[in-house]
């Protein structure tokens, strides 16, 4: 139990990126803590959710362990804009032809440091996963994704993949990123890519040269580049208004 309770450090491989002093102040007790959930087979779960600055401004970290029964679906959305320091982790077991859907943004300027953390686990045969994740950040912020994605033995036509890109508006900011495949089983298809940078420039220039102001050929740019995350959310309602969420903390603080 005492070992259960122990503080995680940047030294420890999951939290290599965290903000070292939010982790040293924090309770044990709570940081480890998990929600958990189990989806029965043959049904379907969404979850969309935004963690933003305001009560969580002093940190915030959440954890969800999902378990999808067989051919069931868990649908998961997420913006995290909150700071100083804001993780959310999701851990999910997927059962015989489940799937997993997950679209995840980081946003945000400041010293903000911002975690997306997945853990899937294809433990049985026909089980597919889609994890997109997007980062916009700008001041000294940083945003992170950590990905894992394990394929058991038995885990037979297993179809996965998970996909991070980042935009940097300025030079402080950063984003880092840590894709693992873990895999048992032969018949599989399983994918992981990477991307960080600045905004496109010759966009930019060829939406400017049609007569869009530059700001906002800049804010149609990011809209897109963000609603990629969403685009396979079924809730159309939902898949909205995590796209407005998330434009809203680029119109109100960044540069």
């Amino acid at each position: 139990m005492s070992e259960a309770l122990v503080l995680p450090t940047r030294r420890d491989e999951d939290w290599r990126y965290a903000d070292a002093a939010f982790l040293a102040a924090s309770d044990p007790a709570t940081l480890m803590q998990w929600s958990e959930w189990t989806i029965a087979p043959g049904e379907t779960r969404r979850d969309y959710r935004v963690l933003a600055s305001g009560a969580l401004a002093g940190g915030t970290v959440e954890r969800l362990r999902v378990h999808v029964g067989a051919g069931g679906r868990f649908e998961l959305g997420l913006v995290n804009a909150a700071g100083r320091y804001a993780r959310f982790e999701a851990e999910v077991t997927l059962a015989e032809g489940a799937h997993f859907e997950f679209g995840g943004v980081t946003i945000g300027g400041g010293d903000n440091v911002q975690e997306v953390v997945t853990r899937v686990l294809h433990a049985e045969p026909g089980a597919t996963s889609n994890q997109i994740v997007r980062a916009v950040q700008w001041g000294r912020a940083t945003g992170n994704f950590l990905g894992r994605i394990e394929v058991a033995r038995d885990a037979q036509q297993t179809d996965a993949g998970q996909n991070f890109k980042a935009i940097l508006l300025e030079a402080g900011a950063s984003a880092n990123t840590k894709p693992e495949l873990e895999i048992f089983a032969d018949d599989v298809k399983c994918a992981h890519g990477a991307a960080i940078g600045a905004l496109d420039e010759t966009a930019g220039f060829y939406l400017a040269s049609r007569g869009l102001p530059p700001a906002e050929a800049r804010k149609l740019l990011i809209r897109a580049f963000i609603a990629d995350a969403f685009a396979a959310i079924t809730d159309e309602e939902a898949r909205l208004r995590l796209l407005d969420e998330a434009l809203a903390v680029l119109d109100g603080e960044a540069p």
